[in-house]
């Protein structure tokens, strides 16, 4: 059994950005509500771009910055919930894209865990030998979905990808994931109907997320073999600041901890790949470090690992 490890990282996001204030003159609210509600100031919003053409833009920056092309890469994982065209799916058609010649290719919806959800599919795959090099990528256009008359929904969603590239590994770069679900809730998150439509229970799921995700966080980490205080970097879903800050404290974290959900809101399975990219683009962490990826969301669903900063 060999690991594997995350080689390099990529995103994109699409170009029209919507501030709170336009968000006010669409429905009754203000800057001031939604900061201190979620946090988010801004958020990218899909004007005719795909799920798939984020999806393989973000993936052909991964490649770029792993110098490699289309053709070395043999399994290919999209995490996604917004895919409105469900065949193709969004993996074949980024191989399209990309010219990716007879990969495995498939999509995976665990929504906003989905990220950590591919990137461990994609790991065993790795170990088992039955892949050779992958490219894992959240990708979302959560605005496709969304009743823009909500005022308690709409504000919160972002669209954008986020993809890495995943080789196989001597020393093990990825750990192992701490996944699972809790049935009974799964409700509370939910894309449904015809046309299907974004909705939440938003007190329901703020108060499991924050009295749930610290300890499985910490869980991830015993996996691993590290503490909380060894992490150079915390990389949670990008779901509420009121979420996430009181979330890394429980947790004893005092490194880097992302805040992209200021700047992207709410991209769901695209979250966590976008965040961690944005910060590796920065230099806020340092290549082999130890980071903790940490989805959570619909279903309702949680996967988190720690892994080896690329």
């Amino acid at each position: 059994m060999r690991g594997s490890r995350v080689l390099a990282l990529g995103h994109d996001q699409p170009p029209k950005v919507l501030t709170n204030d336009d968000l006010a003159q669409i429905v009754a609210t203000d800057d001031a509500w939604i900061r201190s509600r979620v946090g988010i100031a801004t958020r990218h919003i899909a004007d005719g771009e795909t799920v798939d053409e984020l999806a393989a833009r973000a993936a052909e920056k991964a490649l770029s910055a792993a110098g490699m092309t289309g053709d070395q890469i043999d399994l290919i994982i999209v995490a996604t919930c917004t895919a409105l065209n469900r065949c193709p799916n969004m993996a074949t058609r980024v191989a399209a894209r990309l010219g990716v010649r007879s990969p495995a290719a498939f999509d995976l919806n665990a929504a906003c865990s989905g990220f950590s959800y591919a990137l461990a599919s994609a790991d065993h795959a790795l170990r088992a030998g039955s892949a050779t090099a992958a490219l894992v990528i959240g990708a979302e256009v959560l605005s496709g979905v969304t009743d823009w008359t909500d005022r308690n929904t709409c504000v919160l969603v972002g669209d954008g990808a986020g993809a890495a590239v995943v080789v196989p590994s001597e020393e093990p770069g990825i750990g192992p994931v701490l996944w699972g679900s809790v049935p009974e809730l799964g409700a509370a998150i939910r894309i449904e109907g015809t046309p299907p439509v974004f909705a939440q229970e938003g007190q329901t799921v703020f108060r499991w997320a924050t009295t749930a995700v610290a300890d499985l966080a910490r869980q991830a980490c015993e996996k691993a073999g590290i503490t909380p205080a060894e992490l150079e970097a915390f990389v949670p879903h990008q779901a509420n600041l009121r979420i996430i800050e009181p979330a890394a404290r429980k947790l004893g974290f005092t490194g880097v901890l992302a805040r992209d959900v200021i700047e992207s809101g709410n991209t769901s399975a695209a979250s966590v790949p976008l965040a961690l990219s944005k910060l590796v683009d920065r230099g806020e962490i340092r290549s082999g470090a130890p980071v903790l990826l940490f989805g959570f969301g619909g279903g309702l669903t949680y996967a988190g690992q720690v892994i080896r900063c690329p």
